[in-house]
């Protein structure tokens, strides 16, 4: 595949009625690079990272994924394919075990409804993948933890272990650092570079230090359009950038 594009949305937009959240954006997401989509609140980051998921569906537009259209597709259906994503709020099984959320991500991926009598922990292919994102995402040591019961940061970790353990090959992050210490942070980002080689990232994020520091792209939006796109370097010298979300003097 040219350039190794595993995720390419083209002219996408959405409205609702007179409102135009998303206009017209087009982005390629690659293996082996993250991509960060900056822009203050209302800017419509998340409402891209829900169109390009199928959570809601484009006005116009195109999404490809692994180098199918997917435009009519259900959010399940692609997540099936290979695109995970993870959420602005925490959408874990507060009373299960860090394991038992990992494994049951890996049952939709590996569905065996027509075997019913079958327990579903004795499934080796989900159990392996569920253990595998776990210690992807650096939480070996708490399996056996109430996920309810572990830090927000271990929090954020398990909801992209658990987007881990259905194997995609595009993730979509919604400020998976918000409010993380100092600790959480660093750590969250040592695992974005460790999976970074295998997967195409987009990152949607405030925190605009993390966000110089992993991000191979930026992309910055303001009022549903994009205003400007390249590296870092380049993005943090753009007038335009400095003007419409970093500030002058940034």
């Amino acid at each position: 595949m040219a350039n190794d594009v595993l995720l390419r949305g083209k002219d996408i937009t959405r409205r609702w009625g007179g409102l135009v959240a998303v206009n017209k954006v087009s982005i390629e997401l690659e293996r082996n690079c993250v991509h960060a989509v900056i822009g203050t609140n209302g800017a419509g980051k998340s409402t891209l990272i829900n169109l390009l998921s199928g959570e809601i569906p484009l006005s116009d537009g195109s999404v490809e994924l692994l180098g199918k259209d997917v435009t009519g597709w259900t959010q399940p259906k692609r997540a099936r394919a290979g695109l995970g994503r993870s959420y602005q709020r925490n959408t874990i099984f507060p009373s299960f075990s860090v394991f038992e959320n990992c494994r049951l991500a890996a049952q939709a991926k590996h569905q065996k409804g027509w075997a019913w009598w079958e327990r579903a922990d004795r499934c080796s292919v989900s159990t392996d993948s569920a253990r595998d994102a776990a210690h992807r995402a650096g939480l070996d040591k708490l399996m056996d933890r109430t996920a309810g019961m572990i830090s927000h940061g271990q929090k954020r970790q398990l909801e992209i272990a658990m987007c881990l353990a259905t194997d995609p090959k595009v993730l979509l992050l919604d400020e998976p650092l918000a409010g993380m210490g100092a600790e959480e942070t660093e750590r969250m980002l040592a695992m974005l570079d460790e999976l970074r080689p295998d997967h195409a990232i987009l990152l949607v994020e405030h925190d605009m230090d993390a966000v110089f520091r992993v991000a191979n792209q930026i992309t910055v939006m303001v009022n549903g359009t994009v205003i400007a796109r390249g590296d870092p370097d380049f993005i943090r010298n753009s007038p335009e950038v400095r003007v419409a979300y970093l500030g002058e003097g940034h």
